[in-house]
């Protein structure tokens, strides 16, 4: 069996989406000041942005531990994900901000991650759907 296919798929990415996003958030609350420096990235910015994936992670966090949670809830976590990938690209390539070396490949592992979290949930919305 592929682990696309898996039935504990869903589960298994909102959970993995939820501490993620917790643990990038609380970093970037909590470091702003010192990342900002590293990464070359406004810490306002940096601030905000994990402000912004408190309530996200909540969400998250809470539709993972439903025993089947609501496809449109789901959507719209796929959704969020996907609008953070291209608010991500658009921070790399926008030129609105500078990075760093480590700017950039912070930000880009981060949304590469999230596009993973996001590529699993579909696949695993899929499965609950077809079970």
């Amino acid at each position: 069996m592929s682990v696309l296919n898996s039935p504990n798929l869903l589960r298994y990415a909102l959970i993995g989406d939820a501490v993620a996003s917790g643990a990038t958030g609380l970093l970037m609350i909590a470091g702003a000041g010192i990342l900002s420096d590293l990464l070359g990235l406004p810490q306002q910015l940096l601030m905000i942005a994990g402000l912004i994936l408190m309530p996200f992670t909540a969400m998250v966090a809470y539709l993972a531990t439903r025993q089947t949670p609501s496809p449109g809830s789901v959507w719209s976590v796929i959704l969020i994900n996907i609008a953070w990938v291209a608010a991500s690209a658009f921070v790399l390539f926008g030129g609105v901000v500078s990075p760093t070396v480590l700017g950039y490949t912070f930000i880009a592992a981060q949304a590469i991650v999230v596009f993973a979290f996001a590529d699993f949930q579909f696949f695993g919305l899929r499965n609950a759907q077809a079970a």
